[in-house]
This record gives C-alpha cells, sequence and structure tokens, in this order.
C-alpha cells in the first residue's frame, strides 16, 4: 500500500488558527537530560506511529542529536503525567522544523491537539523562524494531517512512495 508524505507550512504567525490548550496542561521546555527526555517521549509516543528512524539509537547518538543549539524540546503534562511533546529544529534558512510532535496513547481523541499544536506552532514562531513547517505521512494518526491544516498550515508539497 503507497505511503504518501505530506508537507505544509507557515510563512507568517498570521495564519495560526489557534486552540486553547486546557489550562490543566503545563507545558515546559526541557533544559536538563534532554537527550534522554527526547529518547523517552520518541518511544513513548512514536511506539503507535512507526517511528522507527531513531529506535537503535545509542545513548552517544541522542547526547549528538540533542546538543545542537538548533534543537530544542517541550514537554505537556497534566497533573504530572506525560500528556505529549514536540521538537523544533531550526534551520540555516531560519526556517523552523517540527520535528517530532504527538500525544501520548492514553490522551488521543481527548480534544488535546489541536492546543498543543497550537503551542507547538506560537513556540516555533518565537524562535524568530522565517517559516514552519512541518512533514507527515498516513503512518501518523488519522488525524494529524487535518489538525496540521486546522491550525493555518498549508499544504505545498506531496510525496507519494510506492
Amino acid at each position: 500500500m503507497p505511503n504518501n508524505t505530506y508537507y505544509l507550512q507557515q510563512l507568517h504567525i498570521k495564519q495560526l488558527q489557534a486552540k486553547p490548550l486546557a489550562s490543566t496542561i503545563i507545558i515546559k521546555e526541557v533544559k536538563q537530560r534532554q537527550a534522554t527526555a527526547s529518547r523517552e517521549f520518541y518511544l513513548e509516543v512514536g511506539q503507535h506511529w512507526q517511528w522507527n528512524d531513531k529506535r537503535e539509537w545509542s545513548e552517544q547518538d541522542w547526547n549528538n542529536y540533542t546538543q545542537a543549539a538548533t534543537l530544542r524540546t517541550f514537554s505537556a503534562y497534566q497533573n504530572e503525567q506525560f500528556v505529549g511533546y514536540f521538537e523544533l529544529e531550526k534551520h540555516s534558512d531560519e526556517s523552523v522544523e517540527i520535528a517530532y510532535f504527538g500525544l501520548a496513547k492514553h490522551f488521543l481523541g481527548q480534544g488535546i491537539g489541536g492546543g498543543l499544536l497550537s503551542r507547538c506552532l506560537h513556540s516555533a514562531w518565537q524562535w524568530q523562524a522565517s517559516r514552519v513547517w512541518v512533514h507527515t505521512c498516513d503512518l501518523d494518526h488519522p488525524s494529524a494531517l487535518a489538525n496540521y491544516q486546522a491550525r493555518g498550515m498549508k499544504l505545498y508539497k506531496t510525496e507519494c512512495d510506492s
């Protein structure tokens, strides 16, 4: 079965169609033990969506990945329970890519994704982005593409792996 990859972007913060996030959800940037946190978040969220590219990484691989000043990791918690996370990567053209975004499985279907994505996009724009972009595919959550579009991101390219 073919897998489509969708590339979406925002060219200005005014395109953001924000959805509120419940006040009980706290988002914090991970400043300490970023490699450990990034790995834990990636494995927790990605296990349901065939995120396999970093599964076999060593501790040193994770350290190398997260040491870059161009990578920021944010976590979301509700009552000290992990809700989800996002990682932003700034590129040489000053664009900011949503490298990873996702919710823990027990928080899916509760209307949290739109609010968390809104905060993700706002954080990307606060990083003086020239544009904000992401790619998603048919293997991600069935609502991923619709959520990106509902937040004001526009599709600019589609690729099909047959």
